[in-house]
């Protein structure tokens, strides 16, 4: 956690520029792509790319890049592991993810953006007894946002998605809301309610109360946002102590 600590440090000093903005605040540059673990209608631009790096627990990270062939349409990949942090031997994921991501409506002043696409990338540790990510992949998913001027902005997501991740006999449609609120220019707070209506049967690890999540993300340089999240408030899994802390780091660049 330490090491974790300090790279993030390092992209703090290194990139901060109170002129420059990420995905976080009311003068963000970038639509948040995701709540938490879901994804919002948020998408990148033509000819843009996002590096998306998470930090989990037993020296995990997720690696991901994403690219936006139109301004509609997104297509990323993503692969990572644990043990890539400290002394053990790393262990790397049974395979890589994949993304596709559309948004046929733009939000207009009254309705919200909608998007849909395919996410196979699940969230942290890979579990190779029940074929599946601690956090499963959202599947097929359909999600639509809002965004408000509220003393900045409130934006509120609601989505529905299918989880292919399905060995653990849990073969359910799942449901997942989220908001954000910016405080001043640079910062976000956010929370995200998943349900995990796909991750409740005996099988499953959850036991049924779904996964309470909340962030705070800051703009710290030109394209760069870093989160802090506190996963799984309501102890959906049995090994969550507090909640689960992780790390995000996001760059979004143009080519």
């Amino acid at each position: 956690m330490k090491k974790i600590i300090l790279i993030s440090f390092f992209f703090l000093i290194s990139f901060h520029n109170l002129y420059a903005q990420g995905s976080a605040g009311s003068s963000g540059d970038f639509e948040p792509r995701f709540v938490v673990d879901m994804p919002t209608a948020g998408i990148i631009g033509h000819l843009q790319y996002a590096a998306d790096v998470d930090f989990y627990q037993n020296g995990g990270a997720l690696f991901g890049v994403s690219f936006g062939l139109l301004n509609t349409f997104n297509v990323g990949l993503s692969y990572g592991g644990t043990h890539l942090i400290g002394s053990s031997k790393p262990e790397w994921n049974k395979f890589p993810g994949m993304s596709i991501k559309a948004r046929p409506f733009d939000e207009s002043q009254i309705l919200p953006a909608i998007a849909l696409g395919f996410d196979s990338q699940g969230k942290e540790i890979y579990i190779d007894s029940l074929d599946r990510y601690a956090i499963k992949s959202p599947g097929i998913f359909l999600v639509i946002s809002k965004n408000f001027s509220v003393a900045g902005f409130l934006s509120v997501h609601s989505g529905i998605n299918y989880s292919l991740e399905r060995a653990d006999s849990d073969k359910d449609l799942n449901l997942f809301f989220g908001a954000e609120k910016t405080l001043g220019n640079f910062l976000s707070i956010i929370a995200e309610y998943n349900l995990a209506i796909n991750d409740s049967d005996p099988k499953a690890l959850g036991e049924g109360y779904g996964y309470l999540n909340l962030a705070v993300r800051i703009s710290i340089g030109s394209g760069f946002t870093l989160g802090v999240n506190l996963k799984d408030i309501f102890k959906n899994q049995h090994n969550i102590s507090i909640a689960n802390r992780t790390i995000s780091v996001e760059y979004i660049g143009r080519l």
